[in-house]
């Protein structure tokens, strides 16, 4: 996988065309967000070599021009002194140190630029990845609502208003007919056991007749004495 792929390849406009595509999108993001990732610790740790490489060429670059400074600054006190052979020793030196300097700036000047390109791509991507970081929340949010609702539109087709309502007046009916029947049970056993009060007042009387015969009774046998 080369640096910067990903970002390269997978703009947010045919990030945004594959999820419209996608059977699921949660997981197809997440596995985006798996690779950019990888590429972005790829691109890290390009970077900081490339970074390293720039500081390298500066110090070197540094370095020289220190000496191109000290070696003009020496050939001048050599020439105050009357030494002209000791400043022209010291002006040749310069000389080799002002073309490492030369050169040490130029890939320095390279290697900032490259390194400053490198900075900004890496800055885009994680960018990028922090966009489709968020987008995944909101996906997996809007995913879950919708399993939610689906689940529950599948629970209301099998048990909707009009079948509750007709359970319940079907309900409502067996407990009306079970009334009913109870009433007409009651009605017909106190119907019954008035039958049964009457019939036992045949045999039995109140008892007066009895003691009245029995008074006559004593009355005659009175009389016969």
């Amino acid at each position: 996988m080369g640096i910067f792929k990903r970002l390269r390849d997978l703009t947010m406009g045919s990030i945004n065309d594959l999820l419209d595509k996608a059977e699921d999108p949660v997981k197809m993001l997440n596995q985006f967000l798996r690779d950019m990732e990888e590429d972005i610790l790829e691109a890290e740790t390009s970077v900081a070599k490339q970074i390293a490489i720039e500081k390298k060429f500066k110090q070197q670059y540094e370095e020289a021009e220190e000496m191109v400074t000290k070696r003009t600054e020496q050939a001048m006190k050599a020439l105050e002194s009357g030494n002209e052979d000791l400043a022209r020793r010291a002006l040749e030196d310069k000389k080799e140190h002002q073309a490492r300097l030369d050169e040490f700036k130029r890939q320095y000047d390279i290697s900032k630029t490259n390194a400053d390109n490198l900075r900004s791509q890496l800055t885009e991507m994680k960018d990028q990845f922090g966009k489709m970081k968020n987008k995944k929340d909101l996906l997996v949010a809007r995913a879950e609502s919708a399993k939610a609702q689906k689940q529950i539109n599948q629970a209301m087709s099998g048990f909707g208003v009009d079948n509750g309502a007709k359970g319940f007046d079907r309900m409502s009916e067996k407990v009306l007919q079970m009334e009913a029947e109870a009433q007409a049970s009651g009605e017909l056993r106190a119907s019954n056991r008035s039958l049964d009060d009457e019939l036992d007042k045949l045999g039995k009387g109140d008892g007066v007749d009895d003691e009245l015969a029995a008074l006559k009774a004593k009355i005659a046998e009175k009389k016969q004495q």
